[in-house]
């Protein structure tokens, strides 16, 4: 007897590609990636300021002609 094959939700995979891919995107930041600040704060702040700067890249290159 054949097993039924595991569902598959495009929607829910399409989201968690594109969580995956953030992810991968801020550990190319060095001080994201080995943690270098030892306060939760200041590793807040430097995902942040990460984040701010992949985004603002992200809507410069969506902005061109």
């Amino acid at each position: 007897m054949a097993a039924r094959p595991p569902a598959f939700d495009a929607t829910a995979y399409k989201d968690r590609n594109l969580v995956e891919r953030c992810f991968a995107k801020l550990k190319q930041w060095r001080a994201v990636a080995t943690r270098y600040d030892q306060l939760a704060s200041r590793y807040l702040a430097g995902v942040t300021i990460a984040s701010l700067m992949l985004w603002l890249r992200q809507t410069e290159l969506s902005d061109r002609p």
